[in-house]
């Protein structure tokens, strides 16, 4: 199951001020360039856990997320 698509332009939130890329990217806004496929959902039984969002920042940083640090945009530009 594929929350997000490319194209589709995103918020990241990550609340847990104590994850490494909470200081980075929480409240960011991007935009999903690729849905990449591994094997995640094997570990966690979850299989919504088998996408990564790979997610461009207008800085043109790229980054990859999973579907629980991606909520859509607060605003829609």
């Amino acid at each position: 199951m594929q929350r997000f698509s490319k194209g589709d332009r995103v918020r990241i939130d990550i609340p847990d001020e104590t994850d490494p890329d909470h200081q980075e990217y929480h409240g960011e806004h991007g935009r999903v360039v690729a849905v990449l496929s591994d094997d995640a959902d094997s570990v966690t039984a979850d299989e919504r856990d088998a996408q990564l969002y790979r997610v461009a920042f207008d800085s043109g940083e790229t980054a990859d997320f999973r579907w629980r640090d991606l909520r859509p945009p607060l605003d829609d530009s």
